[in-house]
C-alpha cells in the first residue's frame, strides 16, 4: 500500500489559506510577510520532492499550482511526477500540458484504489477541502506540518470539524527554529 502524505504550511490556529500570497484572503502571504525566512526550516520541502513518487491535489490547488509550478526551479522535482486531481467538475481539456502526466480522479474511492496500487509515497499539497475529506475518510497516513507562530483567525482550515472518533497521531520528527517555526511530522496510528 502506498503512503499518503499531507504536507502543509499551517498557522498555530490551523489556517492553511493563501500562505503564498493567493488573492482574496485578508492575511494572504502570511508565510513570508510575517515570519523571517530561515532556509533550514524548509529542508523538509526538498525531501518531500525526493521521497514522493506522485502528487495528489484538489481542483482549486491544481489550477493554482499548474499555473506557476511547472516553470519554477524550486519545484523541478514535481515536473515529471505523475499527478492526480480529485474533482467532479474538472475536464481533461482543463489540464495543462507542460506539467507531466495528470489523471483526474472523481471520488475518494478512486483515491483509496490509488493507495492500493504499486508505487511509492503520494504527496498532497494545498487542497484544504480535499485534505479534510481524506482525513475524515481515514486515507491520510502521515502529516508534514510547518507550523507558523501566527494566529490568523478566519480562513480555510486543514482539519475538519466533523464529529468523529479520536484519531491518534505519533510524532516521528520535530524541530523548532529560531524564527518560531516548528516542523512536526506525524504518522497516523492505525
Amino acid at each position: 500500500m502506498r503512503t499518503l502524505i499531507s504536507t502543509a504550511f499551517v498557522s498555530l490556529d490551523g489556517v492553511v489559506e493563501a500562505p503564498g500570497g493567493e488573492p482574496g484572503y485578508r492575511n494572504s502571504g502570511w508565510t513570508f510577510k510575517d515570519v523571517e525566512f530561515l532556509p533550514e526550516a524548509f529542508e523538509i520541502k526538498g525531501r518531500e520532492q525526493e521521497e514522493a513518487t506522485a502528487m495528489l491535489l484538489g481542483r482549486r490547488s491544481y489550477e493554482a499550482f499548474a499555473a506557476v509550478w511547472p516553470d519554477m526551479e524550486d519545484f523541478a522535482g514535481y515536473r515529471v511526477m505523475p499527478k492526480y486531481v480529485v474533482s467532479t467538475t474538472l475536464a481533461e481539456s482543463d489540464l495543462v500540458t507542460n506539467w507531466g502526466e495528470t489523471t483526474i480522479l472523481r471520488s475518494l474511492d478512486e483515491v483509496a484504489a490509488l493507495k492500493e496500487s504499486e508505487g511509492g509515497p503520494i504527496i498532497v499539497h494545498g487542497s484544504a477541502a480535499l485534505n479534510r475529506s481524506l482525513s475524515d475518510a481515514g486515507l491520510i497516513d502521515r502529516y508534514h506540518l510547518l507550523v507558523f507562530p501566527l494566529l490568523l483567525g478566519a480562513g480555510k482550515r486543514l482539519f475538519s470539524t466533523t464529529d468523529k472518533d479520536t484519531q491518534k497521531l505519533r510524532l516521528v520528527e520535530h524541530e523548532a527554529y529560531a524564527n518560531g517555526l516548528q516542523k512536526n511530522v506525524f504518522e497516523v496510528v492505525r
